[in-house]
Formats: structure tokens, sequence, C-alpha cells
């Protein structure tokens, strides 16, 4: 004889975990960006770029106008060693 599985409580079980991600997740992708200028070392333009699918001006439009702008946030940018700019929310 074979075993059945049952069905319904491996969907419950996905379907939980479906939600954990989704809820850990930002929605959008300037709230992506914004949970990424939060880190404690922040992002680079770059790093950004290529998180979003963007290109770099409309990472640097987007902290410029959406989050600088309309939601009034304070973005620090520190110039590292190697010459690139790291971009932080002030806290």
């Amino acid at each position: 004889m074979s075993k059945k599985k049952n069905v319904s409580t491996e969907a419950a079980v996905t379907s939980a975990r479906t939600r954990k991600q989704a809820a850990l997740k930002p929605k959008t992708k300037l709230a992506q960006l914004e949970a990424m200028l939060r880190r404690p070392d922040g992002a680079t333009v770059e790093q950004i770029s290529k998180s979003l699918a963007w290109h770099t001006h409309s990472v640097r439009g987007a902290m410029s106008g959406a989050l600088k702008k309309k939601q009034g946030l304070t973005i620090t940018s520190e110039k590292t060693d190697t010459g690139r700019r790291v971009y932080r929310i002030a806290a």
C-alpha cells in the first residue's frame, strides 16, 4: 500500500512560508531602496541599481525626488577609501 500525502497540510505550510517571506521583503522598489539606505553600512548607487534593475540616474532621481523631497528624509553621502560614495538615511 502506498501512503497518500495530505495536500491541505502541505499547502498550509507553503502558504505560511510565503506569507512570512512577503512580510519581510518590502513590496515596492522605493521601499526596497529605503530599506537599503537604512542599513548601517548604507549602499552605493551601483549596489542599488543592480538590486533594483534600475539605471544609475534613476537611482539618484528616486533618492532626490521621492525620498528627499516627497518623504522629507535626510540622505547623507560619504566617500570611502576606494573612491565610491556610500549613501545612508540619517538617523
